[in-house]
């Protein structure tokens, strides 16, 4: 059985006079067909299943339909048009800094906010030097909320939410949260919540991230599934290089190309940095020193640091 099925799914959003006339004006205007629509579709005809314990990364650009999507995965949304099922307790890391009370501290705004995710008093009680300590904050349990930095923020709010033990995990852009130390420590956190067989659900522009945790893929643009996949690999080369040259996919072909393409460009920049790296080294050998003593660099480079030559000094005697 999928744990989470979305079959055709769309997602309209309406605005116009009704937004900004009362009942009574709007009911007229309708009668007399005198009023302003305008329809906006989030999401069109979206299509995916996923079982227990996989890891769905759901990539786009920018108005792609990625967070609305999640938020009718999760439920805050119902969808225009087709159907999303999902069986097992769904635990959302959305907008991780909101529900917070700017001028509580933060012991406070932990029983506030663990409150709010259904954690009783007791869980709370017996959780709550664990999740200070997680989120790095033991020095700062009696600031006000206001006080804290946004980076600190998000790593209570994250410290909090990955206390949940849940059937679907739902994570929107929220592995980015904090320096590199603790982004590498939820990660790790994600990862370990997953391995017990959560299924999880991931957006995020980070293409490495859903490179290293991800086993299929969803790709989205401007509203459209561009592609569906369990090739993370291949589609994720696609991606970049569809950001690089802005060339949208209509097939498989096109997808490998643009795989291929990507693979080409990222060896060309490989080679073009160790031509500049070895270009480099003869420049500081070569003014008041002998041919001999740029091979012997060359060799020792050959030995200890191939990477940082160019192909035709990486093999030369």
């Amino acid at each position: 059985m999928n744990v989470i099925d979305c079959n055709d799914v769309s997602i309209r959003y309406i605005t116009g006079d009704f937004k900004s006339i009362g009942l009574k004006e709007y009911v007229m205007r309708k009668i007399t067909h005198n009023f302003y629509v305008k329809e906006f579709w989030a999401d069109r005809h979206i299509t995916f299943s996923l079982q227990k314990g996989d890891m769905l990364g759901i990539i786009g650009s920018n108005g792609a339909g990625k967070s609305t999507l999640l938020k009718a995965v999760t439920g805050i949304m119902i969808p225009t048009g087709g159907s999303i099922k999902t069986h097992g307790k769904i635990a959302a890391l959305l907008e991780l800094a909101s529900g917070f009370d700017a001028h509580m501290t933060v012991r406070e705004n932990t029983y506030l906010r663990g409150a709010m995710l259904g954690y009783t008093k007791q869980f709370l009680d017996d959780k709550y030097d664990e999740i200070i300590a997680f989120a790095e904050l033991e020095e700062f349990q009696d600031y006000m909320f206001k006080q804290l930095s946004s980076g600190m923020k998000s790593r209570l709010a994250f410290s909090i939410a990955c206390l949940v033990d849940p059937d679907i995990l739902i994570l929107d852009e929220v592995l980015s949260v904090g320096d590199g130390a603790f982004r590498k420590k939820s990660g790790d956190k994600m990862m370990e919540i997953l391995s017990g067989g959560t299924t999880g659900v991931l957006v995020s522009h980070s293409i490495g991230q859903v490179r290293e945790l991800c086993n299929k893929i969803l790709w989205l643009d401007h509203g459209n599934q561009i592609a569906f996949s369990d090739d993370v690999q291949l589609y994720c080369d696609a991606y970049e290089e569809f950001l690089a040259t802005k060339e949208l996919p209509e097939t498989k072909e096109d997808i490998v190309k643009l795989a291929e393409g990507f693979a080409k460009r990222t060896q060309k920049l490989l080679h073009d940095k160790q031509v500049k790296e070895s270009k480099r080294l003869e420049k500081v050998l070569e003014k008041g020193t002998s041919e001999s003593a740029v091979l012997a660099a060359i060799k020792i480079l050959q030995k200890s640091k191939p990477e940082a030559l160019a192909p035709e000094y990486a093999g030369k005697s």
